[in-house]
């Protein structure tokens, strides 16, 4: 049974850090992209980062760009998101997503279907 697991959410005022960790157990997903979605209460679900099989190519979206980094480590099977400068319209819960067939470059524009595995969410709460 595959199972992606976040961890790391919690409450930080803004200008704050967290750093947000998946872990993935069922299959090795050394060959898969990777990524994170959030949504915000009465939003949608929307992409955040994704990170290629090997790691080389990385994307955000433009809101997060030179305040998050994504980065993964296919040997403990888990990616991570390091969130700095972190604002308030950051608050929401993170998904951790993961898919062997869709590139990396093609989840911001991705419906959220085609995307096939994903955990239950961490909540980030930023505090102005």
């Amino acid at each position: 049974q595959v199972q992606l697991v976040e961890s790391g959410g919690g409450l930080v005022q803004a200008g704050g850090s967290l750093r947000l960790s998946c872990a993935a157990s069922g299959r090795t997903f050394s060959s898969y992209a990777m990524g994170w979605f959030r949504q915000a209460p009465g939003k949608e679900r929307e992409f955040v980062a994704a990170i290629s099989w090997s790691g080389g190519n990385t994307y955000y979206r433009d809101s997060v760009k030179g305040r998050f980094t994504i980065s993964r480590d296919n040997a403990k099977n888990a990616v991570y998101l390091q969130m700095n400068s972190l604002k308030p319209e950051d608050t929401a819960v993170y998904y951790c997503a993961a898919d062997p067939i869709k590139g990396a470059g093609s989840w911001s524009v991705a419906a959220l279907a085609a995307i096939h595995y994903w955990g239950q969410g961490t909540q980030v709460t930023v505090s102005s």
